[in-house]
């Protein structure tokens, strides 16, 4: 996975979320997007999500964006979910924004289930 292109990244954790009982699960277009990638429900719960397929620890950015996107997708619940961990500026900021961080950890368990 961590040699995926970016569109690559997206459409593999979109089966992995299906996988895990997510439904209605949609890739976003791409541009245009504000920065989210997926939308999908599970459970009666609407979630924004922006991946990032990196070499490096995902920063603030991200959060930023996924924060931002929720809200334009009006969506309850934004997350971040990555091949990569964070950076602690970025925990810091979902902690305060209520974004998920779903780190390389939490995509491998998905992966073993």
């Amino acid at each position: 996975m961590d040699n995926m292109e970016g569109y690559e990244f997206e459409y593999y954790c979109a089966e992995l979320l299906e996988r895990k009982g997510f439904i209605e699960v949609e890739v976003t277009k791409g541009s245009g997007d504000y920065g989210i990638d997926i939308l999908a429900e599970k459970e009666g719960v609407t979630y924004a999500i922006q991946c990032k397929c990196y070499h490096n620890p995902v920063g603030v950015k991200a959060v930023q964006e996924a924060y931002a996107g929720k809200d334009y997708y009006d969506r309850m619940v934004g997350a971040v979910l990555t091949n990569q961990y964070f950076t602690a500026p970025a925990v810091e900021a979902a902690k305060k924004l209520k974004i998920l961080l779903w780190d390389r950890g939490y995509l491998e368990s998905m992966m073993e289930e």
